[in-house]
């Protein structure tokens, strides 16, 4: 059971989440906080596996309770949400100790997803958001149209199609309609291609999609 507590000042976005929680077999809503200090408080009282932290709370803020929560607690893991995406927030978040940023906007099956990585102790950030970062610290992308044989060359045209859609942040909802295709075709796709990359998430999949040249920042929706 992973369990989660959950920070945020809105109580409806709490009871929001909570009730998320309690759909998912094996995930546990153990508390909730609506300020920073709060959050740092049930971290030591309660030892959560996770924390939902929103990043803008009254009092102390989600980054610097984040920074106290994995400074004093390195075994609790911090998934940064917040309403507003950009990247010096991504950035902010990351570097206080978060092991992943995810704008409250995602579908429920990718926070869902998310806490899980987090938890296994890997990193997520959401597609849209990591190609700008990877555009504003990573060095250029090779020129459009190069596609690395290595990389690329084992996946189908439907496959290339449904990497650059989900590099461009498009969840599989949103994929299977601009496809034509069922969600749980889409889902089976994203798995099929995250199988032949051999990547494990979404933001893997914009690393490459961002090395092979299929998106730049700043691009739009292909």
């Amino acid at each position: 059971m992973i369990k989660v507590l959950l920070v945020d000042d809105h109580a409806v976005v709490r009871a929001g989440l909570r009730l998320l929680l309690e759909t998912e077999p094996g995930l546990a809503a153990v508390g909730e906080a609506a300020d920073g200090l709060d959050a740092v408080r049930l971290s030591h009282d309660l030892r959560p596996d996770v924390v939902l932290m929103d990043l803008h709370l009254p009092g102390m803020d989600g980054v610097a309770a984040t920074r106290r929560i994995t400074t004093e607690l390195p075994q609790v893991r911090v998934l940064a949400l917040s309403t507003f995406d950009l990247e010096e927030h991504v950035v902010a978040a990351l570097r206080a100790g978060a092991s992943g940023f995810l704008p409250k906007d995602v579908s429920p099956e990718e926070l869902i997803e998310g806490i899980k990585i987090v938890h296994r102790g890997e990193a997520t950030v959401a597609p849209r958001l990591l190609i700008g970062l990877i555009g504003t610290f990573v060095r250029p992308a090779r020129p459009r149209g190069f596609v690395s044989p290595a990389e690329l060359s084992v996946l189908s045209e439907r496959e290339l199609r449904v990497l650059e859609l989900i590099a461009h942040g498009l969840s599989n909802t949103q994929i299977a309609q601009e496809v034509g295709l069922s969600v749980s075709t889409v889902k089976n796709r994203v798995s099929d291609l995250f199988a032949k990359l051999g990547i494990r998430d979404r933001a893997q999949a914009v690393i490459v999609a961002y090395e092979a040249g299929l998106v730049r920042p700043g691009d739009g929706r292909p």
